[in-house]
């Protein structure tokens, strides 16, 4: 984890946009009122996981009230909510849920990672704070050197992913996005699969049921070498 922990030295100290730098220390001072006990995470959050991974995860950023606070991905919010207890089911957590950074929770060969490391407002990250931010998925997926597949969840985790492969020349040419859209990248590059995202708002109109969600994580199990 030498290599994880030094990039992640580097990420918690960063400031390159104001907009985010301002909108989580705000979240972090406010708070939201079922959480005025807590004392929020409020910095960039790092990716989190097995170092020997074959199975990377990438969502889109942290939460306000959920990553902002605790400090860990998915954790503490409605997305985590439906996402670990899936992953428990496919053998990937050891437990089904995700609360705080000292709950138990520990992932096996999966790493969870994300575009953006900072709470936007409304969800919604501007292309120019996903490409200051874009540069830590990267090393990350330098690495994590026994990845052999990404599961992205939500289009702009799969645009962007396939933006970091295209840079390394991706020879499938443009892919679309669809839940369950699996591709072949070639050139000894990762296999990828979409999902759409655990939001509340795909969750709660039944866009991603529970078991829409656990094929997934089937698909992905049966992919690993």
């Amino acid at each position: 984890m030498a290599a994880i922990d030094d990039l992640n030295q580097i990420l918690l100290v960063c400031r390159k946009c104001p907009r985010l730098v301002a909108w989580r220390e705000q979240v972090a001072r406010e708070k939201r009122r079922a959480y005025r006990d807590w004392e929020y995470w409020g910095k960039p959050v790092p990716g989190f996981g097995d170092p020997e991974a074959r199975l990377l995860v990438v969502g889109l950023a942290p939460g306000a009230h959920g990553s902002n606070r605790t400090g860990r991905m998915f954790t503490g919010d409605a997305s985590g909510d439906f996402l670990y207890p899936a992953l428990h089911r496919a053998g990937f957590a050891n437990q089904p849920g995700a609360s705080r950074l000292d709950d138990g929770l520990a992932l096996h060969d999966l790493f969870i990672s994300a575009v953006c490391r900072c709470a936007p407002p409304d969800n919604k990250p501007a292309p120019g704070e996903i490409a200051n931010c874009l540069p830590y998925l990267a090393q990350e997926m330098e690495i994590l050197k026994n990845v052999q597949g990404v599961v992205a969840l939500g289009k702009i985790a799969f645009d962007q992913v396939l933006r970091l492969y295209n840079a390394q020349g991706n020879p499938g040419g443009r892919l679309e996005f669809a839940h369950g859209a699996f591709y072949t990248l070639g050139g000894g590059k990762p296999w990828l699969l979409a999902s759409y995202h655990p939001s509340r708002q795909n969750t709660q109109t039944g866009r991603l049921t529970a078991a829409m969600f656990d094929q997934i994580w089937l698909e992905a199990r049966s992919r690993l070498a």
